[in-house]
Parts: C-alpha cells; structure tokens; sequence
C-alpha cells in the first residue's frame, strides 16, 4: 500500500473524529456561555448539558462493538456522523432544556461510537510501519475539530444562537462527505469484543485507572473552561473562540506527539501528559485572566492528547487485542466524565456559579491521576 493510499482511512478516521468529538462534543464548550447570556438555560443547565453529552457518549462506547458486528464498521460510522449533523441541525430549534438535552445526548452517542472504533478500524488496514503516524493523524482530528469551532462559533454568534447551530451542522454534513468514500473497512471480527490474547499482568488495570482519572479531572475545562473566560474574567466571546482555539491548537500537538514520545519513552509517556494536565488545571485556578491562555493550551494539550498515549501504549504492549481493550478504556473515560460532570454540574449551581470548586476538584482528580502513573503508569 502507497503512502498517500495508507493515509485516506486515516484521515477520514480523523474527519469522524473531528466531527463527532471536536464539533459535536467539544463545539458546545464555546457555546456554553453564549446560551446561558442568551437565557436558552441557566449556568446549572448548561452544565448538565455538558453532562448528558458526556452520559451519551458512555451509550455510544458500550454499544459500538456490537453494533460494527450487527452492520459493518462503515455504516456505524456514517451513523455516528447522521447523528451528529442532525443534533447540531435539532438544537437550532429553542424548545427547552429537555430537547437540547435529548440532542445533546445524542450527540455524545456519535462521540461514543466513532471514538470507540475509528482509531482501531485505521489500526487494522494500516501497514504496520505507518501506524504509529496513522493513530496521530486519527486522533489529531479532535484538535482539529476543536480549532475549527473556535472559529466557526464566534463568527456565527454575531447571527444568533440559530445560525450557529446551523452552521455547526453545516460544517458536520461536509466533513460527512469528505469522509464516507474513504471509510476504513476492516475484517469486523478480527477487532470485536473478545479478539487477541490477554494484556500483561498488572497493566490494563492502572492503565484504565489512570485515563478513567485523567478524564474525571479534565470534565472541568472540558466543560467550563469558555465560560470561565467570558463570564469568570469577562473577557468576553472573541476572546473566548481565541482561548478555544488555544485548547484545540493543544490537543493537536499533544495528538501527533503523544504516539511519537510514546514510542520512544514507553511507560513515563503517561506521567508526563499527566503532569501537563495539572497544569493546566493549576493555571486555570490562577485569578489573572492572562492565565487562562496557558491552562487551554495545556489542558488541550493533555486532555486531548492522552488519548493518543494511551492507544499507542495498547498498541505496543497488547497488539490485535488493541480493539478489544480500547472499547474498555473508551468505557471507563466516558464514566468518569458522565459522573464528574453531573457532579461538577451540581456542584457549579451550589456555589453560585463560581469556577473555583469544580477547577480545584478537576485538579485534585488529576493529582491522584498523576499520583496512579508516577507508579504504575
């Protein structure tokens, strides 16, 4: 296989990720102040949005092996794309909290699915020298979507709530085009449930702890970290898309590098990503707005890019069982991002709608995360 013909699946993996994850689950970041301004919701509200997007993309992980087993790796996909332009496109209609909630939910379902099973599936019909490189481009795709909403959201906000909405799901059906004829179309079996043999002793366990508390501590900025910028600083929403494409510019490069320093670094690989995150979370705690440029940076940089260590440390040390346990770490993240972010949502409304509580919990979380990889990572 040529080079340019390895790279389509990979980048049509990295369009659904983009899509799914950087538009649909990410974009509402930058969105979360301007519904809470526009009175769409209340700050509370808004959090448990975040949330339920979170709770929907738990439902998308646990039901995405069987449902590639039941309809084929490409169909799933083009369902994971259908339900995130149509979330986007629902949302423009200002029925309540509830619809906005059914819709957000949903639009974690696409999360869950093409996250689950986009990075395995380029995995399998990938070439094995060019793997490595094929997991950076794939996953790169969240920072990416993660930057083009923090262009396309400012901009559409001066039109309304509706024509973002609009515009979102418009930038969704085209980035759907772009990928469907380039779908990866692996041997399903060979990456269900029970493929591949057994992980070493003592390494799934700590690995699955380690990102469940990395993505527990970064529900924070994962959520907040826009409206902090705007109604915590007042810095208002341009600055707010700017901070975004901050975060977003950090999940790329922490994406393409975390496979790379993986490779060559192998275990401390994890602790060091951690070690951004709490850094980014330190930052965020910081009062000076000017402190809220270096915390999205690094809170992209980790929160986005431990992904890719994670998948690349899978890949090194359990090989064709990669599918297999990628779907439990899938799992495990989107738990602790659903439970945290319901818990991060109460706890957001009981204090008046400060930042400070759910930051300084995101730090802690991350601290114990750091604390799990400095020993076992």
């Amino acid at each position: 296989m040529s080079a340019p013909a390895a790279l389509r699946p990979a980048l049509a993996g990295a369009a659904a990720l983009c899509t799914t994850i950087g538009l649909a689950r990410f974009g509402y970041v930058p969105l979360f102040p301007a519904l809470v301004s526009a009175g769409w919701v209340g700050g509370g509200e808004a959090g448990a949005l975040g949330a339920t997007t979170f709770a929907g993309h738990l439902l998308g992980a646990l039901v995405a092996p069987g449902a590639a087993r039941r309809m084929g790796m490409r169909r799933v996909l083009d369902l994971a794309m259908a339900l995130a332009t149509l979330s986007f496109l629902a949302c423009a209609l200002q029925l309540g909290f509830g619809w906005l909630a059914l819709w957000r939910g949903l639009a974690g379902v696409a999360g869950g699915l093409a996250i689950s099973l986009a990075g395995p599936a380029v995995q399998a019909v990938t070439p094995e020298g060019r793997r490595g490189r094929a997991a950076g481009v794939v996953t790169a795709g969240v920072g990416a979507g993660v930057a083009l909403a923090a262009l396309l959201v400012p901009s559409l906000l001066g039109g309304g709530l509706v024509l973002t909405w609009l515009g979102l799901g418009l930038a969704a059906a085209l980035l759907w085009g772009f990928a469907h004829p380039r779908w990866p179309d692996p041997v399903v079996p060979a990456m269900a449930a029970g493929a591949g043999g057994a992980a070493p002793r003592g390494f799934i366990g700590p690995l699955l702890l380690i990102y469940g508390l990395s993505a527990a501590g970064m529900t924070a900025p994962m959520v907040y970290l826009a409206d902090l910028a705007v109604r915590g600083h007042g810095m208002g929403f341009p600055a707010a898309g700017l901070v975004w494409g901050l975060f977003g510019l950090g999940a790329v490069c922490g994406t393409l590098l975390g496979g790379r320093v993986t490779d060559r670094l192998g275990r401390w690989a994890v602790p060091l990503w951690m070690v951004a995150q709490v850094a980014a979370l330190g930052l965020a705690l910081l009062t000076h707005p000017a402190a809220a440029v270096p915390a999205a940076f690094f809170s992209g940089f980790s929160g986005v890019g431990v992904t890719a260590v994670a998948l690349a440390r899978l890949r090194t040390v359990v090989g064709a069982a990669t599918g297999r346990y990628w779907a439990r770490a899938t799992a495990v993240y989107a738990v602790a991002q659903a439970l945290t972010g319901y818990g991060f949502a109460w706890l957001f409304a009981a204090s008046g709608e400060q930042h400070a509580p759910v930051f300084l919990a995101g730090l802690l979380l991350s601290l114990a995360g750091l604390a799990a990889a400095l020993r076992r990572g």
